[in-house]
């Protein structure tokens, strides 16, 4: 194990670095339970040391971020985004580099760092359902959300050109996990028109709980972390972590932030050891830092994606960040049909 002294040697440095006269900084992410858990375990620890006030915004807009920076305009200092863009945002010149001198990146699992971006959180794509609506028979594989006769009912799917919803239906219609890149764009679209009438597409994982929790989708494709959620305020839902697709969000610092410095500091917080834990925690997310589990209890551990890893599956970012721009012209078009 790493020694935490150190990371807490150099988060401390961190803060004493921050002017002590009241300064405020923006944070944008996604909203719901997520950016909850992401202000109690890390905003609120660096308000309380730095002095800096964590203002924030939402959800995460990539138009908004590319319009701030070409306007030399910017209005957030530290966004929380999705691999891949972020892979893209750096190519095109839209992010600030990361200051190691004042975050850690030895702490960092080196899957989710560059040097543009700091890993956020690793989540995995699950199949997730209502236990009221399917209590005789429960949906466990991506074939099941294609499968209208054994389990009726609308779909839920993530709305935006991303990783995930591709690679599900190219699982569902019998591609084996190592033969998913580059993707066949023809059949995985040929399979999502069997089922695209009963699709209702959810645009943030907050609306993703609320159509599972009503059962105004009682299937689909989610977070983990949002089916814990909506677990934890007592709806009947189910999880299966079969083929489960994983990846993480990083956190990011547009080009001409106005606060970089306080944006770096809060950086070195949202990634040390003791905040990724909390979050972890409330979450139902991954660490990213490689000593928070050790300050997790067994249990809690267990609930994370990378506790279940037997037919787990990575998304590939790379081929999303080289490709992304010309799956999104087609993805857009084809649920404009």
């Amino acid at each position: 194990m790493r020694q935490l002294l150190i990371g807490s040697a150099i988060l401390a440095a961190a803060l004493a670095a921050v002017p002590a006269k009241a300064q405020d900084m923006v944070f944008t992410s996604w909203g719901g339970t997520t950016q909850d858990a992401q202000k109690q375990a890390w905003a609120v620890p660096f308000t309380e040391e730095s002095g800096v006030n964590v203002l924030m915004d939402g959800p995460t807009d990539y138009g908004k971020l590319k319009a701030m920076v070409e306007s030399g305009n910017v209005g957030w200092d530290v966004v929380d985004v999705e691999y891949d863009f972020a892979i893209k945002a750096a190519q095109d010149g839209l992010l600030e580099a990361i200051d190691f001198a004042v975050v850690d990146r030895d702490a960092i699992d080196p899957r989710f760092v560059t040097d543009h971006a700091v890993g956020s959180f690793y989540y995995s794509f699950v199949i997730g359902y209502n236990a009221d609506t399917y209590a005789d028979t429960t949906p466990s594989s991506w074939a099941d959300l294609f499968d209208l006769e054994a389990f009726p009912g609308k779909r839920t799917f993530y709305k935006w050109s991303a990783p995930g919803v591709l690679e599900i239906a190219l699982l569902a219609d019998g591609v084996a996990p190592e033969e998913l890149y580059p993707l066949d764009l023809d059949r995985a679209f040929a399979k999502l028109d069997t089922i695209k009438s009963e699709i209702i597409w959810w645009d943030s994982g907050a609306q993703s709980q609320q159509l599972l929790a009503s059962g105004e989708a009682p299937l689909g494709q989610f977070w983990n972390g949002r089916v814990a959620a909506v677990a934890q305020s007592g709806a009947n839902v189910g999880i299966s972590w079969e083929q489960n697709l994983t990846a993480a969000d990083v956190l990011v610092v547009p080009k001409g932030a106005p606060n970089k410095d306080a944006a770096m500091k809060f950086l070195a917080v949202a990634t040390a050891a003791e905040p990724q834990a909390e979050f972890a925690k409330a979450s139902a997310y991954a660490p990213i830092n490689v000593d928070s589990k050790d300050l997790m209890d067994a249990e809690t551990v267990e609930t994370l994606p990378d506790s279940h890893t037997e037919s787990q599956i990575d998304l590939d970012m790379q081929y999303w960040a080289e490709n992304r721009d010309e799956i999104a012209d087609r993805w857009y078009a084809w649920q404009a049909q």
